[in-house]
């Protein structure tokens, strides 16, 4: 199996690319953009140095769907998806804040709460619970949008008083975020699974407020299979789990956190394997499609020629 770790292209009209820790996204005649889903995977905010095979292509389709499912609540910057791991949608200025939403005690969260804190982003959270206990309600902990290194968590009275988003456009993203957690719980829940937390992103076009990059992948959110949650909380066992997260604590285990001085863990082909195994069991899970791994025989050939057809009917 190959891996798309690095892309180079330069389609007709581009003007800028970007390349992030994942998705690389080309900037067309300064109204459209070209996002490519690369096999790159990160975690602790570094980008490891293997890439997983079909990754990208399970995070754009599952991306894909979401966007199609929740356009209704809010428009999104999709417009097509000419190549597996490929899509191209509007330009958007993008606000810079990430808006995450929790319904359970797990992750950064729970790692936060166990060392003692009681507020997360501005919000209190009462004492006594569990790793991976249901909040009464979902709570939203935003993030600062870094374009390097870590982002960091804000509440929302430091995003207005800071200017970082007005407060008439806050109080619109809470509510998308909130419709859209909705939204994606229900989906999930009809597949059997939990949607546990995730984060979305935001950009204005025109004045109007759009969803931007992905929703509801295993890179932005995590998952818990509904069967035998509360038999697990009882016992205080771990979940079952569809998530990154899993990559995270064989990180931890392994001696790594993100820290500096800190060394990546060798990553053999057994460990890279298996990874690849939990995204197509995710998207076959979440979506309830099978899997169809596309043709990597040569993937950034592939991606060239469907884009490259693609802008020129656009």
């Amino acid at each position: 199996m190959t891996a798309l770790t690095k892309t180079d292209f330069n389609f007709r009209g581009q003007v800028s690319v970007y390349h992030g820790k994942v998705r690389d996204v080309y900037n067309i005649d300064n109204r459209y953009l070209v996002m490519v889903v690369s096999d790159r995977i990160s975690a602790f905010d570094v980008i490891l140095p293997e890439g997983i095979p079909y990754k990208g292509q399970v995070l754009n389709q599952i991306a894909a769907k979401f966007l199609d499912a929740t356009a209704d609540i809010v428009p999104n910057w999709k417009i097509a998806v000419p190549d597996p791991n490929v899509t191209v949608g509007f330009v958007c200025e993008p606000f810079r804040i990430e808006m995450v939403i929790r319904g359970y005690l797990t992750g950064h969260a729970w790692r936060e709460y166990r060392s003692g804190k009681r507020t997360l982003c501005g919000v209190p959270l009462p004492d006594g619970m569990k790793e991976n206990q249901k909040f009464d309600a979902p709570i939203i902990t935003p993030t600062t949008k870094a374009d390097e290194g870590h982002d960091e968590d804000i509440s929302r009275d430091d995003i207005i008083n800071r200017g970082i988003v007005s407060a008439a456009d806050y109080a619109v993203l809470e509510d998308r975020t909130r419709r859209l957690f909705e939204r994606g719980t229900q989906m999930a829940a009809e597949k059997g699974l939990l949607l546990v937390d995730t984060k979305y992103e935001f950009g204005k076009k025109e004045d109007k407020i759009y969803l931007i990059d992905e929703i509801h992948t295993p890179d932005s959110s995590r998952y818990f299979y509904a069967e035998g949650y509360a038999d697990r909380i009882a016992a205080d066992q771990p979940q079952r789990q569809l998530s990154k997260e899993f990559v995270r604590q064989w990180l931890i285990e392994n001696g790594f956190q993100g820290q500096q001085g800190q060394r990546v863990p060798q990553m053999d082909k057994v460990f890279v394997d298996s990874v690849t195994d939990r995204y197509i069991e995710l998207y076959e899970s979440i979506t309830g499609d099978r899997f169809v791994k596309s043709d990597a025989t040569d993937i950034a050939a592939r991606i060239e020629k469907n884009v490259s057809s693609f802008l020129e009917i656009l």
